[in-house]
């Protein structure tokens, strides 16, 4: 600057100069800035579609672009965990010659008390130049600053729910740096950015994961179907295999429990190669707490020694000697009954069993139990067809016999009924089960008579065993005879083969003779003699059998007015009709008529793949006011055909029209009466005054049709 320019000069050359250097100033920071900004965009279109083997390695390089872009020492994510206990480093790049901070391992809030408070609770952004910023309160967070040699540090909460699951953090020990406050948040911005790729990429891998074990359940479940007991031994040694690979194990062990649960047996394994087997038998003695939890249906999870509790010493020097570090024991279970273990045992070192992987091995154990359980019962089941070959077809009729006793059984599977009758009869069914007394159960056909029969035996003590049916009704008189007591070979032309009658059939069980009324009347001498002395003698032969059989009996025949006629023999009715049930007919229990509906109504949903919301109450009155001379299985029925013609939600039900013939011959007068003046009420839309009204109809006076109304306990539809 020349000094011999006036004063004035002077002063404007310097103001020319300071406007120069601020805009050269501002000039070098947008041209920063557009860089860092080109920086972000760059960084975030690295992250679109991205395959999830290369978030890790794209968020390091990431990292360490922004580590250059600032000249800072460290920049890392640090995950918060879940119960506000600890956070970990995940991710982090260095500037050369930086010492390493512990990463992918727990580290306790402690270090950081009041940071964690401001960044996790408050979900502030936490910075300072230096050390001495932090406040009194900050004295522990402080001294691990100091001790770890971080002069400088920024530290952004990065929260993509309603609580903060990151940290992107930046730090520096070399010197001390001020951080710029307009580039806070485009840095939050970038640390959401790779968090949620992060997180994405975590989400995809376990859909991947789970994608893989659906694969794996589905074709261990189906190499089990339809296998050979023989091929069982050879499928499991197989899985074994896969399912160690799966879960990067070092070996899986099936074991299974001896006869009186005592010892644990080593039966099927594979384990990495140099891994030493599992010991060949544990018994009760040596691992109590172990052999315990396992008899208990209790899984045992040991991520590390330090989990055994403190009365598993002797479980704790196996470990040592056999140097497993952490073991997965899940009990296989059917039913009630522990069968034995299904193992993943960890030797190379310690490994964390989280909660899907334990509910993977659940599901894998369940497999095994059920082929394991069907390779024990074919074996069970081949030895004693070998036992008994000289009766193997009788045998054979036996089990579709008692197959078809169960299917039956199944589709029954509780009585359907709230009314007064109903509860009654119920009450009944509880009393006599309990004792070994014979039962007859009297009901027009279509009542239930059998569904009670099953209840009486259900609750028996007999119940273990399968309640033998005999459809009195059903079988010529030729063949009813050897059908109860049996046959000997030659009995009768065409009597190939020797036959076990439903008596032998039912020994120690119960035994219901359905439709008894129909028996001929030299069956009728010899059942009596049988229900009396409990011996029997097969067709053909003079051997004299024992059985010992609890009887139920049901006809839809008055067996008193049959032996007033000489039908039925007396002395065998006062043998059966030691407890009598006597079933009311549907017409007498309109009340359980919408239970009934709706019950048919669900089964017929699951096999014919509809579904009913809604019956119109109209339809439903209809249902109570008919007649029903077929009973429940004449309403089975018609809602059956009304679920095939419904097309809707709604049930398109249609009450059939009742043939004189139909009408039963006891119905009472009181309740054809009710009957016939609910018919007329509906008619005349329930008025019952007037031209046209019910009583008009009926010849009666308002006061008389009102009076008797009363009396038969009719009242209008949703009235009071």
């Amino acid at each position: 600057m020349d000094n011999n320019q006036p004063e004035s000069q002077k002063t404007h050359s310097r103001q020319f100069e300071a406007v120069n250097a601020n805009d050269k100033w501002a000039e070098e920071g947008l041209r920063e800035r557009l860089r860092f900004e080109q920086l972000l965009s760059d960084l975030s279109a690295r992250f679109v579609n991205i395959a999830p083997d290369q978030v890790d390695l794209e968020i390091e390089s990431a990292l360490g672009q922004i580590l250059k872009f600032f000249q800072v020492d460290r920049c890392g994510l640090v995950r918060v965990s879940a119960n506000d206990n600890s956070f970990r480093i995940t991710h982090v790049a260095y500037a050369s010659g930086i010492p390493p901070v512990p990463e992918k391992t727990d580290l306790s809030i402690k270090l950081f008390p009041w940071v964690y408070e401001k960044i996790n609770k408050r979900q502030e952004v936490v910075s300072f130049t230096t050390r001495d910023e932090l406040p009194s309160e900050a004295a522990v967070d402080k001294q691990t600053y100091e001790e770890l040699k971080i002069r400088s540090a920024l530290n952004i909460p990065i929260s993509i729910g309603a609580t903060v699951d990151y940290i992107f953090s930046i730090n520096v020990v070399r010197n001390e740096y001020a951080w710029p406050e307009d580039y806070l948040p485009r840095l939050r911005l970038l640390g959401e950015i790779l968090v949620n790729t992060l997180q994405l990429a975590q989400t995809r891998q376990q859909l991947e994961e789970r994608l893989r074990f659906e694969c794996l359940i589905s074709d261990l479940s189906a190499g089990f179907v339809n296998i050979s007991s023989q091929d069982v031994k050879g499928e499991i040694n197989k899985w074994l295999q896969r399912i160690t690979e799966f879960f990067n194990a070092d070996r899986c062990t099936l074991g299974l429990f001896s006869e009186g649960g005592t010892q644990l047996m080593s039966a099927f394994e594979y384990h990495l190669e140099g891994v030493e087997p599992a010991p060949v038998s544990l018994s009760q003695d040596q691992l109590s707490w172990y052999i315990s939890q396992l008899r208990q249906g209790k899984l045992v999870v040991i991520n590390g020694l330090e989990d055994l509790p403190a009365d598993a010493d002797a479980e704790r020097r196996l470990c040592l000697a056999k140097s497993m570090k952490s073991i997965l024991s899940v009990p296989m279970v059917d039913g009630w009954k522990t069968l034995g273990s299904c193992v993943l045992v960890s030797v190379r070192a310690e490994r964390i069993w989280p909660a899907d992987l334990v509910q993977r091995m659940r599901l894998i154990a369940t497999v095994f139990a059920g082929a394991l359980v069907r390779k024990q019962m074919e074996n069970q089941l081949r030895v004693r067809l070998e036992e008994i070959e000289g009766l193997k077809q009788q045998l054979e009729k036996e089990n579709i016999y008692l197959r078809e006793e169960i299917e039956l059984q199944n589709v029954h599977e509780e009585i359907v009924g709230r009314s007064p009758a109903m509860k009654a009869i119920l009450a009944q069914v509880e009393q006599v089960a309990r004792t070994d007394a014979t039962v007859l159960i009297e009901g027009e056909t279509g009542t239930g008579k059998e569904l009670l029969a099953r209840a009486v035996h259900r609750l028996s003590a007999r119940k273990d065993r399968h309640l033998v049916t005999v459809n009195c009704g059903s079988l010529p008189p030729t063949l009813i005879e050897s059908e109860l007591f049996g046959r000997e070979k030659g009995a009768y032309t065409g009597a190939m083969t020797r036959m076990t009658g439903r008596f032998e059939m039912a020994d120690r069980a119960t035994l219901f003779l359905d439709e008894i009324g129909e028996l001929p009347q030299d069956v009728q001498a010899k059942l009596l003699r049988v229900l009396e002395e409990g011996r029997f003698e097969r067709l053909g032969s003079t051997k004299p059998l024992q059985a010992n059989v609890r009887i139920i009996a049901a006809t839809n025949r008055d067996l008193a007015h049959d032996v007033d006629e000489g039908k039925f023999r007396k002395d065998l009715y006062y043998r059966l009709n030691v407890f009598p049930i006597a079933v009311p007919p549907l017409r007498e229990r309109p009340e359980d008529i919408p239970l009934l509906v709706w019950a048919f109504v669900r089964q017929f949903e699951k096999k014919m793949g509809k579904r009913i919301d809604h019956i119109p109450r109209k339809s439903m009155e209809d249902l109570q006011h008919y007649l029903w001379p077929g009973n429940a299985r004449e309403l089975r029925n018609v809602v059956e055909h009304a679920m095939i013609v419904s097309s809707s939600k709604t049930l398109d039900v249609r009450v059939p029209r009742l043939a004189s013939s139909d009408i039963p011959a006891n119905l009472s007068l009181e309740d054809a009466e009710r009957r016939h003046i609910l018919g007329v009420l509906e008619k005349s839309g329930w008025r019952i005054t007037g031209q046209g009204g019910a009583a008009e109809i009926l010849g009666l006076k308002r006061t008389t049709l009102q009076s008797k109304m009363k009396k038969l306990g009719i009242r209008r539809p949703g009235g009071g």
